[in-house]
């Protein structure tokens, strides 16, 4: 395991970091995250700890706000003193100011630990900064927190455009981190290249998240796949995704969300065979091709990140998302139709555009709209 400078913090994080938000579950749950396997997901959390992660990420929202309770449990043993500890407070859910107290007061519990090292607000925007951070003087508040040992460390993560993201960088003179989504499909959508470059120029450590966007660039697609199979020079879709991100010095920390041991194992040799600013101008050159080639076949720019769920109509939202990405992507309209009609709860056709879930949607992601389209493909 490599190590990095998190920013003017005097500690050196693991250049990989274990994300929750997709811990390993049932079958029957893996798109929901109702039932997690709690036994495997331990296990594979301590065993990346033993290998010299140091960094733990969760949520209050994730897995339908059990990931906590899980991460917790694995903490347990002595492992909660081998990691900095991060989970968010979950501004979507914030009513009144008392909520961001009651919440953080709970998160504790259930991490079963006294202290936070890293608490961010989660999710935000420049809607969910001014109308519930700023309105309910969160920042105020988590001040306090930090002041009463409660939590270490103050950040944020984002979803949004760059302006916002300037914005929010800008409006706080004590952030110790940021969040963002990135990986080299995003280097112009939401933060960006142009809100890494910025972030870091200010001086913060900047967490990655969705750096295989949800497990798509890890498994191409076949037509996709051939370039790496002719170019890729033997190295694995992820890892090249990897080694893009760790190749630039604004990086600090690459979280993955890992559920099975075999991802565990690959991201732990990439992240021990890291250089900064080692990729040629033909390996730059290969990802550029790539990213044109998901492009022209991408058409939903789902995660699979579950903020949408549940739908109050029984819409399986993301399930219904990848049927469709996947017969684009694979050329495969016949397969998609025979499994999509298999899912016979949750399909596309119960959608009543209430749009409940588009507020909740961290790429902004037209619900509603799409709906009728995946419906009339594939049912």
């Amino acid at each position: 395991m490599q190590y990095r400078k998190f920013g003017k913090i005097n500690w050196e994080v693991s250049a990989l970091g274990f994300g929750t938000l997709r811990l390993p579950t049932l079958d029957d749950h893996l798109l929901t995250g109702e039932s997690i396997i709690e036994d495997e997901a331990i296990r594979l959390i301590r065993y990346g700890i033993d290998q010299g992660i140091n960094y733990v990420d969760t949520a209050y929202n994730y897995h339908q706000c059990k990931s906590e309770l899980v991460v917790g449990k694995a903490l347990m043993d002595g492992y909660r003193q081998k990691v900095k500890l991060a989970t968010k407070s979950p501004v979507s859910r914030l009513t009144k100011p008392e909520d961001f107290d009651r919440i953080l007061d709970e998160q504790l519990v259930k991490l079963k630990t006294d202290h936070i090292d890293f608490y961010l607000f989660h999710s935000i925007d420049a809607r969910k900064w001014r109308n519930v951070i700023l309105e309910f003087d969160l920042l105020n508040k988590i001040e306090a927190a930090k002041q009463a040992g409660k939590i270490g460390y103050i950040g944020f993560s984002f979803h949004g455009g760059f302006n916002e993201f300037k914005e929010i960088v800008d409006g706080y003179d004590n952030w110790d981190l940021c969040q963002i989504q990135y990986n080299y499909m995003d280097i112009e959508k939401q933060a960006g290249t142009k809100g890494l470059k910025y972030a870091a120029g200010k001086g913060l450590p900047v967490v990655i998240m969705e750096p295989l966007l949800g497990g798509m660039l890890a498994n191409p697609p076949k037509g996709i796949r051939k370039y790496f199979e002719e170019y890729g020079g033997g190295r694995s879709p992820a890892d090249w995704a990897l080694q893009w991100l760790w190749n630039q010095p604004e990086v600090t920390l690459v979280l993955s969300g890992m559920n099975a041991m075999q991802q565990v194992e690959e991201n732990l040799r990439s992240a021990d065979a890291i250089k900064i600013n080692a990729m040629s101008k033909e390996d730059l050159a290969f990802i550029d091709l790539i990213r044109k080639k998901y492009e022209e076949k991408r058409a939903i720019p789902c995660t699979g990140c579950n903020y949408c769920m549940p739908c109050p109509n029984g819409v399986e939202i993301p399930r219904s998302f990848k049927f469709y990405n996947d017969s684009l992507m694979h050329d495969d309209l016949v397969s998609a139709r025979k499994t999509y009609a298999f899912w016979k709860r949750g399909q596309a056709s119960a959608c009543i555009a209430c749009k409940a879930c588009e507020e909740k949607c961290p790429q902004r992601i037209p619900i509603s709209q799409w709906m009728p389209k995946v419906h009339a493909l594939l049912g």
